[in-house]
């Protein structure tokens, strides 16, 4: 006789997750974004994420991307190719390194 087998259960489907964001603002500037959403055809709702979600990408991408001017670009590669040579205390600590691990690259 075999044991009876537990049911396979099927994963239950995943939702999105909501969370709530709340702000105080003057009333001034909710007629403005309610009046803005209005002429967009979008919610107040919608309006406000939307917005918020565009300036929010922007702000990111401008503080991942490095922007380096024709001199720093040539700055940097200029460094590249041509390296200053190693400080003493550098040298010391490779040489500290090697004789540490057994290496000898």
């Amino acid at each position: 006789m075999q044991p009876a087998r537990k049911p396979v259960q099927e994963p239950k489907p995943t939702r999105p997750r909501s969370e709530r964001l709340e702000a105080r603002i003057p009333l001034e500037l909710k007629d403005l974004y309610t009046t803005a959403a209005s002429l967009s055809g979008q919610t107040l709702t919608d309006f406000v994420l939307s917005t918020v979600t565009a300036a929010a990408r922007k702000i990111v991408r401008e503080n991942e991307v490095l922007e380096w001017s024709r001199r720093d670009q040539q700055a940097f590669a200029t460094a590249l190719m041509n390296p200053p040579a190693p400080v003493a205390a550098l040298t010391a600590a490779a040489a500290w390194s090697r004789e540490q691990t057994g290496r000898n690259d």
